[in-house]
């Protein structure tokens, strides 16, 4: 017998993982971290999958999609997580145009959940990278109104997540699957 769904994700602060729970939760179905995935997803109608966006890419999508599909994944759904609100839908389009291509942004639904920054639980290369680049923009002299947004968003930790932004995930896997 075959079930509805699982969820897979990648998690290195917390967000991912939190929403994959999220998930699972609301479909009732297993949720494991990428690494614990079992041998054999043919049993399961949709692999939902779920990573962060780390510097403009979906963090491990060409790795997960290889081992999905070695596992015999047969529908995939993905998820990305980031610290861009969903408002700025124009910037997450050009992000999922520079991961997916064109055939997988027609036949792989894909979602973007808002989450948050946490430099608390980033790792040492991550975290000064980020900490480098606010420092950068503090030096700016001409700043655009998205200079100041982006020195603002990277200033500190915050969480933007809510429970409310799974609804079109699980909803469209009622459907479909």
């Amino acid at each position: 017998m075959e079930n509805d769904a699982i969820v897979l994700y990648n998690s290195w602060t917390g967000f991912t993982q939190r929403y994959a729970g999220l998930i699972g939760k609301a479909l009732d179905c297993p949720v494991h971290a990428l690494k614990d995935a079992p041998a054999d997803l043919s049993q399961y109608g949709a692999v939902v999958f779920g990573s962060r966006l780390h510097a403009g890419s979906f963090d491990g999508w060409k790795k997960a999609q290889k081992l999905l599909t070695q596992r015999g994944a047969k529908k995939l759904v993905v998820f990305a997580t980031g610290a861009m609100p969903n408002e700025a839908e124009d910037q997450i389009q050009k992000v999922w145009a520079q991961n997916l291509t064109t055939e997988e942004q027609k036949t792989i639904p894909h979602f973007y959940l808002q989450a948050g920054l946490c430099y608390e639980k980033m790792g040492g290369v991550d975290r000064a990278m980020m900490k480098f680049a606010a420092w950068a923009m503090t030096r700016k002299e001409a700043k655009t109104p998205e200079d100041k947004a982006f020195q603002n968003a990277i200033a500190s930790s915050y969480d933007i997540s809510d429970p409310k932004y799974i609804q079109p995930i699980v909803s469209f896997l009622q459907q479909k699957c």
